[in-house]
């Protein structure tokens, strides 16, 4: 098996990949907001090993991608000792043997590098990865495998928290597409300005790309709400929630 960790602004995410049937099958979550131990790593992996009747020895590979830095000693340590195996960080001079390319290594995150690294191998031409995340971003790949730009803006969650925590009667609600855009009752009103307001948003923001760059692509969405919007269902070739976790390991083997 291999490991893919990807902690980002809101998870860290640990996918196995079975080597023999090429699909990631367990998962596990754990806020990044939670104080992190080798301890509590070491239960709820232990304990997904256990019910999975895994062992720790059957993992063969593991890609750490981190956008929260003061969490890598933490996991690396935990590696160490659950797996005996050093993971991979995901860096800067990790791209340089890759088919993929940017300006900035150092100043783009590694799980868009991850994303990039996946759409282009899938796809071998331009393409626009967008990852509905803490952030909602849009990864720009040319034909030649540059990274010619990203936007980012805030994510549907971060956007219904902030509404929820800046005003004095509107509550946090379920992220559940209404069947109108018309709102009718609180709940409804904020369902529709959210997610009929983000479909605008990611229609524009491609519409846009395409525009400004003057070439067709090919359209992939990832992320934990990358199927939330089922209005935009037709704007993408592919929606996969495995994007980042297949281009960590991608970029793990490409280096080792």
């Amino acid at each position: 098996m291999f490991l893919s960790i990807d902690a980002g602004n809101s998870n860290i995410v640990f996918s196995f990949r079975d080597e023999d049937e090429k699909s990631w099958l367990h998962e596990i979550r754990i806020n990044t907001h939670d104080r992190l131990s080798l301890a509590t790593l070491d239960q709820r992996l232990g304990l997904l090993f256990l019910e999975k009747d895994l062992s720790p020895a059957r993992v063969s590979g593991i890609g750490l991608s981190s956008v929260v830095p003061q969490h890598n000693p933490t996991l690396q340590e935990f590696c160490r000792k659950f797996f005996g195996k050093e993971s991979y960080l995901l860096k800067g001079d990790s791209y340089s043997v890759l088919p993929i390319q940017t300006h900035k290594p150092d100043e783009i995150g590694s799980d868009l590098v991850a994303n990039a690294m996946a759409a282009f191998t899938l796809f071998q031409q331009n393409c626009i990865i967008v990852d509905f995340g803490t952030a909602l971003t849009f990864t720009v790949v040319d034909q030649k495998g540059e990274i010619i730009g990203v936007n980012i803006v805030p994510g549907i969650k971060t956007a219904l928290k902030s509404l929820a925590r800046n005003t004095a009667k509107l509550p946090e609600v379920k992220l559940e597409m209404p069947s109108s855009v018309l709102g009718q009752g609180t709940v409804h009103s904020i369902q529709a300005g959210i997610l009929y307001g983000y479909t605008g948003l990611v229609n524009g923001m491609l519409d846009a790309i395409v525009q400004e760059c003057g070439t067709d692509f090919r359209i992939v969405a990832t992320g934990g709400l990358s199927t939330i919007l089922t209005t935009l269902q037709h704007r993408f070739d592919k929606v996969d929630p495995n994007l980042t976790v297949e281009g960590i390991r991608l970029i793990t083997m490409a280096n080792q």
